[in-house]
Formats: structure tokens, sequence, C-alpha cells
């Protein structure tokens, strides 16, 4: 399994512009008030909340100290955030920002590079780019197909001709990069002196990269005019009518027969004992029956399905990579993982002692807190094969809240 700075993307939130086109009341835009706190504030939040976010550095201008320092504790963030300050445009604050970034995660492999004035994406859309980093790609370009006819004017204010819009899109952020490749082409860019670019992407394209395009969400709208604003402002202060959480629960049940041995693996944690389970993996039963539950959240069948027993690279392998394959599908999907919960029914041997083991082996393994994970442990009372010794049989329930919602 990598390790969990291995699987952290840094994140470079721009931040020091000074958003004039929203006009001058009440300050920078990044720091405008929408549903009671400033839209930095939301904008931090998402990001602390998402299982793949590393190191934050938040870019932001020299006379903006103070105004940050409010938006950070209105954001109740506890995730460590770093904030430097940035330079004359956009394009010398993300250089900036990747430069402390670098500094501060030495290690990290890959950055998001997104606006402040964004606050209304989802983990879905940092699935879809971290996936994609995670499959090779060194730059990663969420967008969205241009849907309206556009025309090209000319200086007396006339249509001058319409401009096909097929194969168009409309760029959005975060825009993600293999860290040293994109520090690499904006350090290029500023020695060349080209300043005029106006995304991370096109200096990736100047610099040979290639770009790849994934969906974007057309609620990841930039705010830009005071509308904008006005209209966060009412979309967070009355949620849709309807829409309620779409929040599911799965259900996994395993069991496997014991036999002679020297122990068993149960949770990830191996407990020394004078029989073993029998199974084609390691035969973690407790971990087949999670990878189930959390299957069962999006449809995508279960664990056979996915690692047949018939197929012999599966022989002997550990059942976390079982488990941590069905909680990437379920955030594939747009799902975030809230609870975990097992119940172990054996005779022996006893599990109380390594609970909080398991607990921890569990939240380890799907990036969830301890405290949402839970081990339970019954006997069955030496009735039938359980209480006869012959096997131990697991329960896992996992809820699951998926970004789409639904409506009634």
């Amino acid at each position: 399994m990598q390790s969990k700075k291995q699987q952290d993307v840094g994140i470079v939130i721009v931040a020091a512009g000074r958003g004039e086109r929203a006009g001058q009341e009440g300050g920078p835009k990044q720091y405008r008030q929408i549903g009671g706190a400033p839209v930095i504030s939301h904008t931090l939040r998402r990001f602390a909340a998402w299982h793949g976010t590393g190191t934050i550095i938040c870019v932001i201008h020299p006379d903006d100290e103070n105004l940050f320092a409010a938006a950070l504790e209105a954001s109740g963030v506890s995730h460590a955030v770093t904030s430097i300050h940035g330079g004359a445009t956009r394009q010398a604050s993300v250089l900036a920002g990747l430069i402390a970034l670098k500094s501060a995660a030495p290690d990290a492999r890959h950055v998001m590079i997104h606006d402040a004035v964004r606050p209304f994406f989802d983990d879905a859309l940092l699935e879809r780019c971290a996936a994609a980093l995670i499959a090779g790609d060194q730059a990663v370009l969420p967008a969205v197909a241009v849907a309206d006819t556009l025309k090209k004017g000319d200086s007396a204010g006339h249509v001058a001709g319409t401009v096909p819009r097929a194969g168009l899109f409309a760029a959005q952020t975060p825009q993600s990069f293999e860290l040293d490749a994109i520090l690499a082409a904006h350090r290029a860019a500023a020695e060349t002196g080209r300043t005029d670019f106006t995304d991370d992407a096109g200096i990736a394209e100047w610099a040979g990269l290639a770009v790849r395009l994934v969906e974007g969400d057309a609620g990841n709208i930039k705010l830009t005019l005071k509308k904008d604003l006005d209209m966060a402002d009412q979309r967070l202060a009355q949620p849709e009518p309807y829409a309620f959480p779409d929040v599911r629960t799965g259900n996994g049940y395993d069991v496997h027969q014991l036999v002679e041995g020297d122990g068993v693996t149960l949770c990830g944690v191996f407990i020394s004992h004078d029989q073993a389970l029998l199974g084609h993996s390691d035969a973690d039963v407790a971990l087949h029956a999670l990878t189930d539950a959390l299957l069962a959240t999006c449809g995508a069948g279960d664990i056979g399905d996915h690692f047949p027993p018939s197929d012999p690279q599966w022989r002997g392998a550990p059942s976390r990579i079982f488990l941590q394959h069905a909680a990437k599908i379920v955030r594939e999907k747009g799902g975030v993982i809230l609870n975990a919960d097992i119940s172990l029914i054996a005779e022996a041997p006893k599990v109380g002692p390594y609970r909080e083991t398991m607990r921890q082996a569990l939240s380890d393994m799907l990036g969830i807190a301890i405290e949402r994970c839970s081990v339970k442990a019954t006997t069955n009372e030496k009735i039938g094969f359980i209480g006869r010794r012959e096997g131990i049989a697991a329960i896992a329930t996992a809820s699951v809240l998926y970004q789409a919602g639904a409506r009634s």
C-alpha cells in the first residue's frame, strides 16, 4: 500500500487578485461573504474535507493578511494551511505557490491549482482529476463542453461570423499536474519573459506537456461579477427545494472455514491461534464482508466479480487490496465513506484485545477517521458450525454519501 504522503496531492489556491469586476465595495471578491462566510472559506473547507488533500498553500495579496486570517478562522479548517504573498500577475502568483509547495512538501508528486473564487466543486471532480494523475498524465484539465452558439464580433460591434463549437471546451480549475513538470514549465515561461498565459494548462501546452481533458462540473462556476456573488449567497442561504442527502447503506456477509493452523487474519490484523481460516486469499472474512458492503452502495457487484477465486494471482493475497479497490470505486463514483461497521461471529480467538488495532487498520485502509470505524465481536453460544469452531462469519455495514444527491 502507498504511504499517505505518496497519495496526497498538494493544493495551491490562488487568492491574490483584486477582483475589480465585482466592484470594490466589500473588498476583494475572495473575501466577500456568501452563506455567512468569505468565499475562500468555503473553498478551503471543501479541499480540507477531501481525503486526498496534502499540503495547502494559499497565495494571497500582501494587503490581505488580516482578511485571510479572518477567513481561515471562519472556515474552521483544522488542516494545516500556509499563506504566502503572490506576484503582480496570476502567473507569477502560481509560480510562487508552486515553489512554496515544493519547499513545504519536497516529496509531493502532484499538485492541484485552484481559483479561490470557485467554491462549488465537489469530491467527484477532485477524484476525476486525481485518477488521471495516478494513471500517468502530467497535466489534467477539467472542462465543460461549450453548449452555446459562439459568435465572432468585429470592431463595429457587428457579428463577423459563427464559430463552430464542436471540440470547444470551457476550462475550469483545479487544473492538476505532476508537480515537477508544471514547476519547470512555469520557471521556463518566466525566464523567457512570457507573462501572457491565462491559465496553467496554457503554460503546460506551451511547454510541450500533453493536457488530458476530464469531465468538469457545470456548477463549478467562477465568481467574477457582483451578481455571481449574490447568486452564490442565495444558493447557500436557500438549499434547493426537495433535495436531500444521497446517503446509501450497503451490507456484506462472509464466512470462512477454520482448519488447523497457526493464526487468523481479521480486519487486516494477524492473531496467533491454533487454527487458520481457509480461503483463496488470506481469508480475512471481515474485510471480505466490508468490501461487499462498499460495492453495494454503488451497485458495483461483489468481491467475486472483481477478484474471482479462480484467478491464481489472488492466491494468498492480503485482503486489504480488495477493500481499497472497493473504496476507490466508491470515490470514483462521487462517494464519501461515512462509516464502516463490522461484526465478527466466532467462538475463538478473542477479538477484544485487538479491537483498537483493527479499527486503526480500517481507518488507514479506508482513509477515514478512526471514530468512523467500528469492530464488534460475539460468539454463537456454541450453536452451529461457528459454535463448533468450524468457521468464522462476519457481517459488515458501510454508509456512503454520494455527491450528486437525489430528488423526491
